[in-house]
């Protein structure tokens, strides 16, 4: 009997512990299920609006006396900056989708989901889409990691989230939907105008340049109105912004800045490049010097302290860093003769002294406001922040003034 008791209980245990371990083996998934919207239907909803007060404020661009403001999104505001001590917000146009502008004569380029717009913006009280560019931001029909095929028929406008609990067992099926392991993952993840350092457009004489996540795409606008593709090269992933001076493009990307020469506008070609780990990264430059802020974040990628690095320029083909600043959650910047500006997200905005590159001198730092990207402009700062549109006076040394507030509704 005590042999049997002996043979018995394992096998007993091993069938309850067996149950238990069945009761409790489940695993949670994120599903994202695509929202698609009509194409046509989206079109049509392009069109100018009243005035209204801003939402979530993005990029920005100066064209003359005009403040042009993207609203995530959602579109434009349109906003006379004439006086910058009282500018007038005159219209809104409504571009679904829209994160990213720019501006030649009359015409507003802008993008609407994956595609590229043109607008008439000659009366801002009743702009009017000129011609469509397709296809030209197709990272826009992804999910961070994975690609959908294009439909041209709809446009991909929204992801639905729910997190999910299944058996371990279970096989888990859900058509046209993305499923994110819980525990492998933490997130789903502006003559030419003058243009925030956190833009994806750049206007260069006759020629319109954008970067998407993997290429460099060149436009033919002598004809504003109607865009012509002209180049579409492929380069590495994770390009991020653009930025213009003078013949040549330096493109920032998780993985370094880039310098393109532009003096045959419509081939771009590489001159040089400086590499940096794995973090997002906006640059300007003033010719001698480049100027970039590294920001490491889970959704940048795992990286060093987040950082302003200065790099030598003066040699294109030979660029080296002479500068290296703690930050601590920098975005956009922006300079203006010696004075440099970084965006430093909850730190506030920080002017800089940068006579000396290499030992730049904290000047003054504007607390209580969360910056996301600035345009020195005619002795005035503007400044696109979580708060709404701050414009400041800096033609006294050492100082910035504050000029007007459009708040944040």
């Amino acid at each position: 009997m005590k042999a049997l008791t002996k043979i018995l209980l394992p096998v007993l245990a091993a069938f309850v512990l067996s149950g238990c371990l069945k009761d409790k083996m489940t695993r949670t998934y994120t599903i994202f299920t695509p929202v698609y919207k009509n194409k046509q239907d989206v079109l049509r909803e392009v069109s100018s609006k009243p005035a209204r007060s801003i939402g979530t404020p993005g990029k920005i661009y100066v064209y003359g006396n005009y403040l042009f403001v993207n609203e995530i999104n959602k579109g434009v505001h349109v906003i006379d900056n004439s006086n910058p001590s009282n500018p007038v917000n005159k219209s809104f146009i409504n571009i679904p989708g829209n994160l990213d502008i720019a501006v030649k004569g009359n015409t507003l380029f802008a993008d609407l989901y994956r595609d590229m717009i043109a607008l008439d913006i000659s009366n801002p009280l009743a702009a009017h889409i000129t011609s469509t560019s397709e296809n030209v931001f197709p990272d826009r029909n992804s999910n961070s990691l994975v690609y959908f095929a294009i439909d041209t028929s709809t446009y991909l406008v929204d992801w639905i989230k729910k997190d999910t609990t299944v058996p371990y067992s279970d096989v888990f099926e859900c058509s046209g939907c993305l499923a994110f392991n819980t525990a492998a993952t933490s997130s789903a993840s502006p003559i030419a105008g003058i243009a925030g350092s956190m833009s994806r457009f750049s206007v260069v004489n006759n020629y319109l340049y954008a970067v998407n996540i993997n290429s460099l795409k060149s436009f033919d606008i002598n004809n504003p109105a109607s865009p012509v593709k002209v180049n579409d090269m492929p380069l590495r992933m994770g390009l991020e912004t653009i930025y213009p001076f003078a013949d040549k493009l330096f493109i920032g990307s998780t993985e370094g800045m880039f310098i393109y020469d532009i003096s045959n506008p419509v081939s771009p070609h590489y001159l040089s490049g400086f590499s940096h780990a794995r973090v997002c990264d906006p640059v300007i430059t003033d010719g001698d010097y480049a100027y970039v802020t590294l920001r490491a974040s889970t959704a940048c990628g795992t990286a060093i302290k987040s950082q302003l690095n200065i790099i030598d320029i003066k040699q294109m083909n030979m660029p080296k860093l002479v500068g290296q600043y703690d930050m601590s959650n920098p975005y956009g910047l922006g300079k203006d003769g010696s004075l440099l500006w970084i965006c430093d997200g909850r730190a506030g905005l920080k002017m800089y002294d940068a006579t000396d590159p290499g030992a730049i001198k904290l000047k003054k730092t504007v607390a209580g406001i969360e910056p996301y990207d600035v345009i020195p402009y005619n002795g005035k700062l503007i400044v696109s922040a979580k708060e709404g549109i701050i414009q400041y006076d800096y033609s006294q040394p050492g100082q910035m003034t504050e000029l007007s507030r459009l708040k944040k509704n």
